[in-house]
């Protein structure tokens, strides 16, 4: 289990670099966010919310738990809306708009080659994890209204304000790619 970081760290907004060794350190990471994701719970979880700026993320739809590796998309041009919430902005959810449909290709924690599709649920997810890699939150993609509701009730949250998990050093090396 790990901490969630919440709203408001700024390893939140940042990009998160490619993962380059699928090692024992990887296999970990996706175990610790699988770990993580399905006691909070959530539909997703990726590594910069836990602190690791690395392009990694699990999901959990429709009972499919699964992780994917330097994702790369491709989205569908019909469009959904729906509600969209987030583990590092607790308790809020708001509608959003998301592509109906994604192909994602990149790789599995032993390095194999994968490509998940999806559609719905899947594909809000999948973009929204990938999002996080990306240094991008679902509030970045509310229409203005919905985005200025959603930053008054952030502001508003009991959570708001907390500070940061203490940010322990590691013993392994992690070549700049954890925080």
């Amino acid at each position: 289990m790990r901490d969630i970081r919440l709203f408001g760290d700024p390893v939140l907004r940042s990009v998160a670099s490619p993962v380059v060794d699928f090692d024992k350190q990887l296999r970990t990471l996706v175990q610790d966010l699988t770990d993580t994701m399905l006691e909070a719970p959530g539909s997703g979880l990726a590594a910069p919310q836990v602190g690791v700026a690395l392009r990694v993320f699990t999901y959990n739809v429709d009972g499919v738990v699964g992780h994917l590796i330097n994702p790369e998309l491709t989205l569908t041009d019909e469009t959904q809306i729906g509600d969209e919430g987030c583990l590092s902005i607790p308790g809020l959810t708001f509608d959003c708009t998301r592509a109906l449909g994604v192909v994602a290709k990149g790789f599995t924690m032993y390095g194999d080659p994968v490509v998940i599709e999806g559609t719905e649920t899947l594909a809000r997810c999948i973009q929204h994890e990938t999002d996080h890699l990306d240094g991008v939150l679902f509030v970045d993609r509310l229409d203005p209204d919905t985005r200025k509701a959603a930053m008054k009730a952030i502001r508003e949250a009991d959570w708001n304000g907390l500070s940061a998990p203490l940010v322990k050093e590691s013993p392994h090396p992690m070549f700049g790619r954890g925080f």
